[in-house]
């Protein structure tokens, strides 16, 4: 996918577990991660190329876009793809929501133009979708995304938009071997025959899905993942084996196969980062090619755990 001259990666990073506050880092991750942490980060992002970094304006109160934009400042705005997102349960009750909105995200990111800006989630699709096209036309924003939203108003939104001579370029769901909701319901399919890309966000479950964690060594406790994914880690066991056992057939550890099972399936997957080692990680699940059968194995296994991971925010799709 190109956006207008930018060559987008195969792989997006993820800043959501960046900085603190509510629906940041510290509460969801059990990180408290600033600038000093990440900036090796995002040297060895830039350095292999992964150039595509997403981040919302809920995150963290707006710190992991403020921690991105330090980072992002001291480089060239060609060079980095800025993905941030409209999140409607935060906005203001002006008639000017989504423009403040955004305003902020481009004060924290140092950008005056966003490449990629979404609607978070389908609070009211028939009220803030027309409210982009402004944003669009005026050259704020360069393409068009939504992220939670199923196919009904994933469609609804292209025909407000279409009539307006725009498109839906980007839906972001929630997609794993965990979680295949968007699959099902035929969004991947939407998105193929319509030239939308799929990022799939939460493809390692963040960190379940990773081979680090298990019964004896489990997440932090009191915070998001920890209290989503400690009850499920025994029933896990064997997916993440089987992570292990293809993970050696293809010098790749079990995040990089996770990873490239998303790949597989014609979607852009969002890996967060906050160490040089993921990043490096991240770089070469690129070169990873699964064959059929270990898909159709890895689905398989992901199904029979009987785990789902619908998160406080999410639908069924």
């Amino acid at each position: 996918m190109m956006t207008k001259n930018k060559t987008m990666p195969n792989i997006a990073l993820g800043a959501w577990s960046w900085g603190v506050g509510a629906a940041g880092g510290d509460q969801v991750f059990g990180n408290h991660l600033f600038e000093e942490d990440l900036k090796p980060v995002f040297e060895a992002a830039m350095e292999k190329g992964l150039n595509l970094w997403d981040t919302a304006a809920v995150y963290g109160e707006g710190t992991s876009e403020r921690i991105l934009g330090n980072l992002v400042k001291e480089t060239a705005r060609g060079d980095v793809i800025l993905s941030t997102k409209f999140t409607p349960q935060i906005a203001s009750d002006s008639p000017d929501a989504m423009q403040e909105m955004l305003n902020g995200s481009k004060e924290r990111l140092h950008a005056d133009m966003i490449d990629i800006y979404w609607i978070h989630n389908p609070m009211d699709v028939e009220k803030w979708t027309p409210k982009l096209i402004p944003l669009a036309k005026s050259g704020q924003i360069r393409t068009i995304g939504v992220s939670n939203h199923n196919l009904a108003e994933i469609k609804r939104v292209n025909e407000i938009l279409n009539s307006e001579g725009l498109k839906v370029s980007a839906v972001q769901n929630h997609y794993s071997l965990l979680h295949r909701s968007s699959e099902q319901a035929g969004i991947l399919d939407y998105c193929k025959k319509n030239g939308i890309t799929f990022y799939a966000y939460m493809v390692l479950e963040q960190g379940a899905l990773t081979g680090k964690y298990n019964q004896e060594h489990p997440f932090p406790e009191g915070t998001g993942r920890g209290d989503s994914y400690n009850p499920h880690l025994k029933k896990l066991e064997r997916l993440v084996e089987e992570l292990k056992r293809i993970g050696k057939e293809h010098d790749a550890s079990p995040a990089q196969v996770a990873t490239a099972w998303a790949v597989a399936k014609g979607t852009l997957p969002i890996i967060g980062v906050t160490k040089v080692s993921q990043v490096e990680e991240a770089a070469g699940a690129a070169r990873i090619k699964l064959n059929a059968e270990e898909v159709s194995r890895l689905e398989k296994l992901g199904d029979e755990t009987g785990v789902r991971t619908l998160r406080e925010w999410e639908k069924e799709m």
